[in-house]
């Protein structure tokens, strides 16, 4: 099972590899602007750049060439590990987004601690008081936090906390107090899915036979819905994490900007910026990849906590199974 899992991973990143890097390319070249003059812009600055300049870059990148050619050509680089240069800064691609990926791998770590520990401990307690003025007060503030985008939620964290306050820094990354704004901001856009998973698996367990058990046994209700309801809140919370990755990746971008952290969204942001198209392609792959993995991930982890997913994909799938077998072998036919 979890060769097949496995299996349908790697053709998923083969595909995102293909389809994420073509649409960046096409939608570069949609671009209004010249893009060597905007490269020579992110080289040089705006102040020095003229039309000599954009035509010298243009001539050294081969941009005047037709725009199938560069894209087979970079499709030949993909094809061998290569994800090209930086127009603008010269370096490999590769060696860019390295350093890139680990700050931004800092920050969702730091995110899904911080969402975790708010989505549990809110769930818990809510589920625990269904009818009092915490679920409501809670609710309204999911509510909120729903509605809100992340760059406005960023924005209140940084003006309340870091300049009002002065508690945290406003932006950078030198010191380790610069990643909590980021990670909080991102942690609060996730946390109402969080919380409403959590409490709808721990009110589903109070009223299961093995709670009422537990109480039966003496234990009081907050150790027995955390000892009990622990391990199913955390496959819910695991299931719906993947699930929860789009909505992180896509506020990476925005949060990494505006806290102005060295990640993979700030530098997807510069790169567009400069029209450096490798610099898009190799990006956006990365946040591609980072969704498709940490996808697979989390498949392999939940079947590895709960073998009843396995049971239940080897049924549905015994079917198909049996009539591959009888289709490739005929004399197994009645």
């Amino acid at each position: 099972m979890h060769s097949r899992l496995l299996s349908r991973l790697l053709l998923q990143v083969v595909f995102v590899l293909l389809a994420v890097g073509t649409l960046c390319f096409v939608m570069a070249e949609w671009l209004p602007g010249d893009a060597a003059y905007r490269v020579a812009a992110g080289r040089y600055g705006y102040d020095v750049v003229s039309a000599d300049v954009a035509a010298a870059v243009r001539a050294e990148l081969g941009l005047d060439r037709p725009a199938i050619v560069r894209w087979a050509e970079w499709l030949w680089l993909l094809a061998q590990g290569d994800l090209g240069r930086s127009m603008v800064l010269g370096d490999t691609v590769v060696s860019l987004v390295a350093f890139q990926l680990g700050h931004t791998l800092w920050l969702s770590l730091v995110t899904w601690g911080m969402a975790l520990a708010l989505g549990l401990s809110l769930g818990v307690w809510t589920a625990l008081k269904p009818d009092g003025w915490i679920r409501h007060a809670v609710d309204q503030l999911n509510t909120v936090l729903r509605a809100s985008p992340s760059f406005l939620i960023g924005l209140v964290l940084s003006t309340w906390l870091a300049v009002e306050l002065g508690w945290f820094p406003v932006a950078g990354h030198e010191e380790a107090g610069h990643v909590f704004l980021p990670a909080l901001t991102l942690a609060l856009a996730l946390c109402p899915g969080f919380t409403q998973v959590v409490r709808e698996a721990s009110l589903k367990l109070l009223q299961s036979d093995a709670f009422e058990f537990a109480q039966v046994k003496g234990l009081p209700p907050h150790a027995a819905l955390w000892r009990h309801a622990l391990p199913q809140t955390l496959l819910a919370t695991l299931a719906y994490a993947g699930v929860q990755l789009v909505l992180l990746i896509e506020g990476m971008v925005v949060v990494e900007t505006l806290f102005a952290w060295p990640g993979i969204g700030h530098a997807l942001v510069h790169a567009v910026i400069a029209r450096d198209v490798p610099m898009i392609q190799g990006t956006a792959l990365t946040m591609a990849l980072l969704f498709v993995v940490l996808s697979g991930a989390v498949d392999l982890l939940l079947h590895a906590m709960d073998p009843r997913l396995a049971d239940a994909r080897r049924r549905k799938n015994a079917p198909e199974e049996a009539l591959e077998h009888r289709s490739t072998n005929p004399e197994a036919l009645p």
